[in-house]
């Protein structure tokens, strides 16, 4: 009988779903942050009588 021993440690094991939510996240703070600093820009020129659009 035939038996597949998985000798591979936790972390090894779960690394890289670990390093792509890693990734997932801190792209995901980077469009967050990148949306809020232009709607911010956005309104500071809408308000001082600059209008982009």
């Amino acid at each position: 009988m035939n038996t597949i021993n998985d000798t591979r440690s936790t972390l090894d094991k779960y690394m890289p779903w670990m390093l792509a939510l890693l990734g997932a996240f801190l792209a995901g703070k980077a469009l967050k942050r990148m949306f809020w600093m232009a709607f911010g820009m956005y309104w500071a020129l809408h308000a001082s009588g600059i209008h982009v659009l």
